[in-house]
């Protein structure tokens, strides 16, 4: 009962998300504390390091842990484009922009169903994000260009609900990007129908 007590009073110093070097400050014994918070159901490893204080805060959502794992790190290209309503098809994967290098297949994640997936751009292009309830997401003219530039093309870009979407922050935005990437609007007529300056 005194341990189990030890337990609770440890989790309550931890956050939602935390790191076994958070762990650490609150447990002399850490990888005991961990082991057996895991093996009662009190907290949920992500990956190796990487825990979820589900027990006193529930589980957080895609975005916010696809964040937590490699920041800096924003989330983008089709979930953030089914995010903004201008892609009607729900992704299956969440694709997290940072400057990490820890980035490539072997460093995806798997979360609720979701599979989280990692992709480095360098400080010149990490821009266009906004803060929303404890993550960061691409604006949807950003989604769109890191969307073309690590895929080639947008899937199902004939679906895609652009009304909302700003062109000139759209246009200005790929200015900052390889030409192949501003070429690449152009053949997928995402800029047809811009109004004229």
């Amino acid at each position: 009962m005194e341990e189990q007590r030890a337990t609770y009073n440890r989790l309550k110093l931890l956050p939602a998300l935390f790191r076994k070097q958070d762990a650490e400050k609150v447990a002399s014994h850490t990888s005991m504390f961990l082991s057996r918070a895991l093996q009662k159901g009190l907290i949920y490893r992500i990956n190796r390091g990487h825990y979820i204080n589900s027990f006193l805060y529930g589980f957080p959502s895609t975005e916010q842990v696809a964040c937590f794992l490699k920041p800096p790190a924003y989330v983008s290209c089709e979930w953030a484009l089914n995010f903004h309503g201008i892609s009607l098809q729900a992704p299956l994967v969440c694709t997290v922009v940072t400057l990490s290098t820890s980035v490539g297949k072997k460093r995806r994640v798997q979360y609720q169903g979701i599979t989280i997936e990692f992709s480095k751009i360098s400080s010149a292009l990490f821009f266009g994000f906004e803060y929303r309830d404890g993550y960061y997401m691409a604006v949807p003219e950003k989604a769109i260009l890191d969307t073309i530039y690590y895929r080639g093309t947008i899937p199902t870009a004939d679906d895609l609900e652009v009304d909302e979407v700003d062109f000139k922050l759209l246009l200005g935005m790929a200015g900052k990007y390889p030409s192949s990437v501003a070429k690449s609007l152009q053949e997928l007529r995402i800029l047809q129908g811009t109004p004229a300056d």
